[in-house]
């Protein structure tokens, strides 16, 4: 049986920060990576996707970005490239195609079931990322076998898809940036519009991300955060970096052809039924636009920035009535897109850190189980905590955390409470 003072679980951005900060203090320990470093941005993302923040926001621990296009947008090749670049720099002890199928308690420590043995640590940490599994309603299985199926983590590219119309439901980032791309390739487009906020790419001169950094958004933490109960479940903003960053309206897209519905309520073979509320969702995405440049405005205002003049989202399109039902097949859609997110998965972690639902149980990463920590969750921290930009923070906190505890050795306490989760 193998033994490690520290496990990490998780060889994505998350799991690599936290290597990076433990080889930094001298402490062994093991990365274990279900299938390959970057695996999810190799194989789960579409052709053209890129990210949504500048590429300066990517800060991984030792390796800022360091590439020719500060303000651009990486593509997803050059996304793996970035991590491939910083597995060859730090050169992390990480094991590949080794699957954790249950983490409990154990006399010393923690015990990991593996798919390469038994294995011992005295701290671990998890990094596998909160939401893996896709969701794809129960209701999908009454949809006739003609309309293809898909979640969005299996979309790569219009080609893709049979001939015909698209229906894509979800309007966060995943849904309206596949919704694009359909759209730029002349397929006519059915989405489904949720209460998905979104935000402008530039405003007065800058990307509305630098302002937001400079404004010190990026710097505020969950438990400081007016909306802290609910952010994590918020939707995030839709905007795109594609060709260089622009805005997502989906106005402009149904004054070009695109199809808005309201959410998608329910399905009788090929008749989907749409709740009202389209108006609605396009409306309070609009003002938390507007809202966001307002918010700008001050800021420009109160540290008298020069800047271009302010202006305010006018509507280009507005619905005239709703559509509140539709015969897909009578329409020629041969597709959904499934982009509706993901569910959590820890029924492998056999140990007492989760709420009734299932969420983690934790304050910045460290849970109450003494030697257990997660990292790169939504608003572990920060907004950046999912994220390139606030990962390797995180990071560096839960290493101190881990270095402490190494240091300290086994507490009463964190015995006690590993009998009760063993």
């Amino acid at each position: 049986m193998t033994h490690y003072p520290v496990v990490v679980i998780g060889g994505g951005q998350a799991g690599l920060s936290a290597s990076y900060c433990l080889m930094e203090r001298g402490i062994e320990h093991v990365v274990l990576e279900r299938k390959q470093i970057a695996h999810s941005w190799r194989q789960e993302r579409w052709d053209t996707f890129c990210l949504v923040t500048p590429n300066w926001q990517c800060r991984l621990p030792g390796f800022p970005y360091h590439g020719p296009d500060p303000y651009g947008f990486m593509v997803k090749d050059e996304i793996v490239k970035y991590l491939e670049e910083y597995v060859a720099f730090f050169q992390p002890p990480v094991e590949e195609g080794v699957e954790v199928s249950a983490l409990r308690s154990a006399a010393d420590g923690f015990e990991l079931v593996t798919s390469r043995g038994t294995i011992t640590a005295e701290q671990v940490v998890l990094a596998t990322g909160g939401y893996p599994i896709p969701i794809i309603p129960a209701a999908a299985a009454n949809i006739p076998s003609s309309i293809a199926q898909l979640h969005s983590s299996d979309y790569r590219s219009p080609e893709q898809l049979p001939p015909g119309g698209v229906l894509v439901v979800g309007s966060g980032q995943s849904g309206c940036q596949i919704a694009e791309d359909l759209h730029l390739k002349g397929r006519q487009v059915h989405l489904c519009v949720g209460n998905a906020p979104r935000c402008a790419r530039v405003y007065r001169g800058k990307d509305v991300v630098e302002w937001l950094d400079e404004m010190g958004y990026y710097d505020i933490s969950i438990d400081q955060h007016p909306n802290k109960e609910s952010v994590r479940e918020k939707t995030n903003h839709y905007v795109t970096g594609r060709d260089g960053g622009r805005d997502l309206d989906l106005r402009k897209f149904a004054r070009e052809g695109m199809r808005l519905y309201g959410l998608l309520s329910g399905i009788e073979g090929s008749v989907l039924s749409f709740a009202p509320g389209l108006k609605d969702n396009l409306d309070g995405a609009d003002a938390v636009y507007n809202g966001i440049n307002r918010s700008i405005d001050a800021h420009i205002e109160k540290q008298r920035i020069s800047a271009p003049p302010p202006s305010v989202y006018v509507p280009v399109w507005a619905p005239e009535q709703e559509t509140l039902s539709i015969d897909a097949a009578a329409l020629g859609i041969t597709s959904i897109v499934w982009c509706i997110g993901f569910r959590t998965d820890y029924a492998w972690v056999e140990l007492p850190i989760f709420d009734a639902k299932g969420h983690p149980i934790h304050q910045r990463g460290v849970t109450r189980l003494p030697g257990v920590y997660f990292l790169g969750l939504p608003w572990l921290h920060t907004w950046g905590s999912g994220r390139f930009s606030g990962v390797g923070r995180d990071a560096q906190y839960v290493v101190g955390k881990i270095h402490e505890a190494l240091s300290a050795g086994p507490s009463a306490e964190g015995m006690e409470l590993r009998a009760l989760g063993s």
